[in-house]
C-alpha cells in the first residue's frame, strides 16, 4: 500500500510541472504573437499607407480652370508653376506636353541673344525702320528693343536674327536647349520660329522661364538682368508681372501663346497659356485666362 501511494505522488508531482511548463509555453506564445503582430502593423504603415498624400497636380486639379476656357470660348491650357512650393496647377496636362510654333515668345531668347553677342549693346540701341508699312502702326517707326519687345515688332527681330546668323544662333538655340532646337536652312533665319521647324511645349517654357528667372541660362548676368528688365508687363506695390505674348498666325489653327512668371512676397509662379485662335476675340483671351487662373489662387 505504501509503494502505490508513492507512485502516485510522483504522478502528481510530475503532472503539476507539466502544467506549470504547458503556461509558460502558452504565454510566451502569446506576447510573441503580440510583438508580431505590432512589428508587421508597424512595416504595414511604412510601406504601403491606406491613404497616400495628395500630390501638388491632384490638389491643383480640384481648382476649376476649366471654367473660364468655356466661359470665354477658346481651346487650350494653361499650367502654372509655384517655385518655392513646388507646386503645379494645369488645366488640359496633355496639351501642356505638345509642342508648337514659339512665335513671338521666342524674343526673350532672340533678345539675350542679341545682347550677348553685342549685336545691340543695350534695350535702348535702336535700329531704324526700313519704311515698309506694316499692319501695326507702332511698328512703322524707328524702334529700340524695349519698344521692339512691347510691341511685339517682328522686323526689328528680323533684323536681329540676319545679323545673328544661322551659325550663331544654331549654337545659341543648341546651347540652351530650346525645344526641339531646330531652326532649319540658312534661308530660314529670319522666320524659323514662326513658320519654320522650331516647336517648344508649354512644360519646356516653363522650364526656359525658371532658368531665366535663376540666371542660370548660358548668358551674362547683364543680358538676363536686362531681358527681365523689358519683360515687365505690370507692376504694382504688390506684384510684378513679366511676360511674352506670341501669335503662330501661319499655322492651322493658329495658336496663341502667354508666358511668363508673376512675383509675389519673393515667390515667383511661372505660367504658360497656350490657346487655339479661332477669331479676333481669342487674341485678347490669352492675358485674360491668366489673370483669371490667378485670381483663383488668390494672386491677383
Amino acid at each position: 500500500m505504501l509503494h502505490v501511494a508513492y507512485d502516485f505522488t510522483d504522478l502528481w508531482r510530475l503532472m503539476k510541472q507539466m502544467f506549470r511548463l504547458l503556461g509558460i509555453i502558452l504565454l510566451s506564445f502569446s506576447s510573441l504573437s503580440f510583438v508580431l503582430f505590432q512589428t508587421t502593423q508597424l512595416v504595414l504603415s511604412k510601406s504601403s499607407p491606406l491613404i497616400k498624400p495628395s500630390n501638388s497636380v491632384d490638389v491643383a486639379q480640384k481648382i476649376n480652370f476649366e471654367r473660364h476656357f468655356q466661359e470665354l470660348g477658346v481651346e487650350g491650357s494653361i499650367l502654372i508653376y509655384d517655385l518655392n512650393q513646388d507646386k503645379t496647377y494645369e488645366y488640359n496636362p496633355g496639351r501642356n506636353t505638345k509642342a508648337f510654333l514659339p512665335a513671338s515668345t521666342f524674343k526673350i531668347l532672340n533678345s539675350l541673344i542679341a545682347l550677348e553677342t553685342g549685336i545691340l549693346p543695350n534695350e535702348l540701341s535702336i535700329l531704324t525702320w526700313d519704311g515698309i508699312k506694316r499692319d501695326f502702326p507702332q511698328w512703322n517707326r524707328d524702334l529700340n528693343m524695349k519698344e521692339a519687345f512691347k510691341f511685339s515688332a517682328v522686323w526689328f527681330y528680323q533684323v536681329i536674327a540676319r545679323r545673328v546668323g544661322h551659325e550663331e544662333m544654331q549654337k545659341w538655340v543648341t546651347q540652351v536647349g530650346y525645344g526641339n532646337e531646330k531652326i532649319g536652312s540658312k534661308e530660314d533665319i529670319d522666320k524659323f520660329w514662326l513658320q519654320g521647324e522650331l516647336r517648344i511645349t508649354p512644360q519646356e517654357q516653363i522650364q526656359f522661364l525658371r532658368r531665366l528667372y535663376k540666371n542660370d541660362l548660358p548668358f551674362s548676368e547683364r543680358p538676363q538682368s536686362i531681358v527681365k528688365d523689358i519683360m515687365i508687363f505690370e507692376q504694382t506695390p504688390h506684384y510684378t508681372i513679366r511676360a511674352k505674348t506670341g501669335w503662330a498666325a501661319r499655322v492651322t489653327p493658329q495658336i496663341g501663346w502667354y508666358v511668363g512668371y508673376l512675383e509675389k512676397d519673393n515667390n515667383p509662379y511661372f505660367f504658360a497659356v497656350n490657346i487655339d485662335i479661332q477669331n479676333q476675340k481669342d487674341i485678347a483671351a490669352r492675358k485674360e485666362l491668366m489673370r483669371r487662373c490667378f485670381k483663383d489662387l488668390k494672386l491677383l
